[in-house]
């Protein structure tokens, strides 16, 4: 009989059953002195104990304005120690963080905070080319003149208060200095018997995960998602109270405010931010300078900073691990982490965030080959099975089908879209990914594809992983992307967007000889575009829908992509 492809996570270590705002005093009074947050950009460098006053005094303030649990308080900046305060803050009071993607523009901003139903939004003033503030007014006019923190406006019913992350004064909203004074009015008693009434089942985060179609859904987390897994995911690194984590990642992100600051909270680590937004060289001094252990970042990141042209000058010696996520990570860069940054235990995770995020993970110890070209295997107190999508039956070892997880993990469903929430969890509860994967025979899981990613040459499935992995072994290539474009004859045909080294040249031709005899014909790309770069969300993960949409229009393909595929 065939081995199938389903594994659960046995592990000696319980779960956490507590709130985060419970967990986060505990540890806060074990590890008092211990630094807990650097924020450079900021010149901020707080222990536990000083963390633990600014995250105190977040929470009174927020029960000062009037904010009671479970109600929805939105955060619209990049990485600030604000952020974190008000991360911990609001799992201490009880109202669920709503993240907003640092990027979004005001029809997003509208969707995320009128679905939400948001009575609080704390935006920074600005970042990168967004005038948070002026878009502010833009959307909502009636800010300029409205009372601070008794806004009305028909478009946003539910949104009473604007926090603004600036010392200055701006009409309609408070600075977060006023706000931060405002804990002087709720007693300190006030908030030990509100969060004493918390539980850890209760919802107490909304992140907005954008899909290739329709409007973003707003995954719902509990205390219990998301404080486990980020426990897991830095236990699982051997992570303890001297442990410097550099964290590059956004906060409003799962990478960031889970695996980033609840895995460093949940051990007494040090949460290190190296500037508000992705910097390399940002990155290598704060290493340095913090002789930090760990670093986290998806494969983009990690590029940017072994190609910096200074990476030489920094001393990485005191690293030892760190986190590479967010999408597949081609085997040489990380072979070129492990070595030339030091990080000899750096870790794959894999996840989405509609599972906290993380559901397997590379080990310290396992197999070279396994820690390069695998995700590792699942997590503590997790399963997961890979089923053919079309019949729902788990396929066996070694097959390709969707990955699927279920555990304390899964999120309680999607804000206000039961239809969507029915779609993604099932009756077993399990989270179907849309993820294609394979398992082998001791559990270790390889990220094949997206189902819709996966191309259909002429009755061929063709993976792009597979064929990305290839090309990177071209030495004059620095990246690779491999998307499907439509074709008349064949329904689809491989095309590759490459981005080579600095100072190399090289042609289509020269890629395509270099595929002949070494992977099937039918997978050698058939178009080839050089590019200096790819476009990228804002947590570093490739639109290969907008890659396509370009191709079609460059490659005068409108006419193959109008036709109907039975």
């Amino acid at each position: 009989m065939n081995q199938l492809s389903y594994t659960s996570g046995i592990s000696h270590v319980p779960l956490l059953g507590i709130t985060i705002g419970d967990l986060f005093d505990q540890m806060a009074e074990k590890y008092s002195e211990n630094e807990a947050l650097i924020v450079h950009h900021q010149n901020i460098r707080w222990t536990y104990a000083q963390l633990k006053k600014q995250v105190d005094d977040c929470a009174r303030a927020l029960m000062a304005v009037g904010l009671k649990k479970g109600e929805r308080i939105g955060i619209w900046s990049p990485n600030r120690y604000e952020w974190t305060v008000t991360q911990f803050a609001t799992a201490k009071m009880g109202a669920i963080l709503v993240n907003i993607n640092p990027s979004y523009r005001l029809h997003e901003l509208e969707y995320a905070l009128k679905q939400s139903e948001c009575s609080m939004i704390i935006i920074a003033d600005q970042f990168k080319s967004s005038d948070y503030t002026q878009m502010m007014y833009d959307l909502l006019p009636d800010l300029k003149t409205a009372s601070i923190g008794q806004l009305k406006t028909s478009k946003l019913p539910h949104l009473r208060i604007v926090i603004r992350l600036s010392d200055e004064l701006a009409a309609g909203m408070l600075s977060w200095q006023d706000f931060m004074q405002k804990a002087e009015e709720c007693p300190a008693e006030a908030l030990s018997q509100l969060q004493s009434e918390l539980y850890f089942d209760e919802p107490i985060n909304i992140q907005y995960t954008s899909g290739t179609t329709g409007y973003p859904k707003g995954a719902t987390l509990s205390h219990h998602n998301i404080l486990n897994n980020g426990y897991f995911v830095a236990r699982t690194m051997n992570f303890t109270n001297k442990d410097r984590l550099i964290i590059p990642v956004p906060l409003y992100h799962c990478f960031g405010m889970v695996m980033g600051n609840l895995g460093c909270m949940t051990h007494g680590a040090t949460m290190i931010y190296p500037s508000e937004g992705f910097e390399p060289q940002a990155v290598l001094k704060a290493a340095e300078k913090e002789k930090a252990t760990a670093i986290y970042g998806v494969p983009t990141m990690f590029i940017a900073e072994l190609e910096h042209p200074e990476f030489g000058k920094f001393d990485l010696t005191s690293l030892r691990t760190g986190i590479m996520a967010g999408s597949p990570c081609p085997i040489e860069v990380m072979k070129k982490v492990q070595t030339l940054m030091n990080m000899k235990d750096v870790q794959v995770a894999y996840g989405m965030t509609e599972t906290s995020p993380v559901s397997t993970q590379t080990r310290i110890g396992a197999p070279l080959e396994k820690q390069v070209s695998t995700v590792g295997q699942i997590h503590p107190h997790l399963e997961v099975k890979i089923i053919d999508p079309d019949t729902g039956r788990v396929v066996p070892v070694g097959e390709a089908g969707e990955l699927c997880t279920r555990g304390y993990s899964v999120m309680l469903g999607y804000w206000n879209n039961e239809e969507q929430t029915k779609n993604a969890i099932d009756a077993a509860r399990w989270m179907h990914t849309g993820d294609l994967a394979t398992m082998d025979g001791e559990g270790y899981i390889n990220i094949v594809g997206r189902i819709k990613d996966m191309i259909i040459r002429g009755g061929e499935n063709i993976y792009p992983r597979e064929i990305e992995e290839f090309l990177y072994s071209h030495p004059k290539i620095s990246a690779v992307q491999v998307i499907g474009v439509p074709d008349e004859k064949y329904g689809e045909e491989v095309m590759a967007w490459i981005k080579l080294k600095e100072n190399e040249k090289a042609t289509g031709e020269e890629i395509k000889e270099f595929c002949k005899g070494q992977i099937s014909h039918f997978k050698i790309p058939r178009y080839i575009r050089f590019t200096d770069g790819f476009p990228m969300t804002v947590t570093g993960k490739v639109r290969k829908v907008e890659m396509r949409k370009t191709s079609v229009k460059e490659l005068g393909l409108d006419k193959e992509n109008s036709i109907k595929m039975a």
